[in-house]
């Protein structure tokens, strides 16, 4: 599966919220990558602009959009990696009850719990979204 068509369908299920998220501008990404000192996947920076103001279901990704709160991304990886010591090669990019999905340096998504590692691994950001987001519910 494709991003763009994982893309198209968080899009259809798009709820409405009564304080809807924004997509980001191509600076605040940018300044989200200067900042966290790391270029983002393709795929993944193509979700963060097209369709990071998705809410759907429980979980909630992170986002490069400044006034976020706790799910802006900076905050969250800054967190993740001093308090809960997960490993700097890999950027958290949502977090669920104290454990983290993660993009590697290889564009895998894996998963990183709190009890320990796991074998949890999808082979990019459209397999993850397909499989653990809209298939979570």
């Amino acid at each position: 599966m494709k991003i763009a068509e994982v893309i198209a369908e968080l899009r259809e299920l798009n709820q409405l919220v009564q304080a809807p998220l924004r997509l980001p501008s191509e600076g605040e990404l940018t300044a989200a990558e200067r900042l966290l000192n790391r270029k983002f996947p393709e795929d993944y920076r193509q979700y963060l602009l097209e369709a990071s103001d998705v809410v759907y279901g429980t979980l909630e990704p992170a986002v490069v959009v400044p006034d976020a709160g706790y799910l802006y991304l900076v905050e969250l990886a800054e967190s993740a990696w001093t308090e809960m010591e997960l490993p700097r090669d890999l950027l958290p990019i949502c977090e669920d009850n104290g454990d983290y999905y993660c993009l590697n340096n290889n564009g895998e998504v894996c998963f990183w719990s709190h009890n320990g590692t796991t074998d949890e691994k999808w082979p990019d950001l459209a397999a993850w979204i397909k499989e653990v987001w809209i298939n979570e519910e």
